[in-house]
């Protein structure tokens, strides 16, 4: 069952400009920085709030450190700009096969690894609106490094 909005992804030319726009206009801090070398991008998550089923909502920042990177080509085509929304999961596996079950195409064969340790997978943005959608299991408090 989805609890939550874990965070907005937002592709951006220049992860530490971006940052510091969010960081001034809005007051929101740096939760955790990474390069995620599989999906070739940098990026920052920007903690929000707290929410009741014990998670966090994110704004997730990311500039692409690669040409070929998804990210990328995303910014070419489109340039900057809100890029995925992604719902919160106590099981990622479960929610998705769910999904998939209703005629909904689940973009990896089987959840991988993304921010802060957690699991995750997309939903293809044809078949969601035009949205595309990620599923987020957050890793455990202690193992995330938080």
């Amino acid at each position: 069952m989805l609890t939550r909005i874990d965070h907005i992804g937002i592709a951006c030319f220049d992860l530490d400009k971006t940052v510091e726009f969010y960081s001034a206009t809005y007051g929101f801090e740096v939760f955790h920085t990474e390069i995620n070398e599989e999906q070739g991008v940098r990026e920052a998550m920007l903690r929000i709030n707290g929410t009741d089923d014990g998670g966090s909502s994110y704004l997730q920042l990311l500039e692409p450190v690669r040409e070929d990177s998804t990210v990328a080509k995303w910014l070419a085509k489109n340039g900057e700009g809100v890029h995925h929304i992604a719902f919160g999961t106590a099981d990622v596996d479960t929610d998705s096969e769910a999904i998939r079950d209703k005629g909904v195409r689940v973009l990896y064969e089987q959840p991988r690894r993304g921010s802060m340790d957690s699991r995750i997978t997309f939903l293809h943005p044809k078949d969601c609106h035009g949205v595309l959608t990620e599923l987020v299991t957050a890793a455990a408090p202690d193992s995330a490094g938080h």
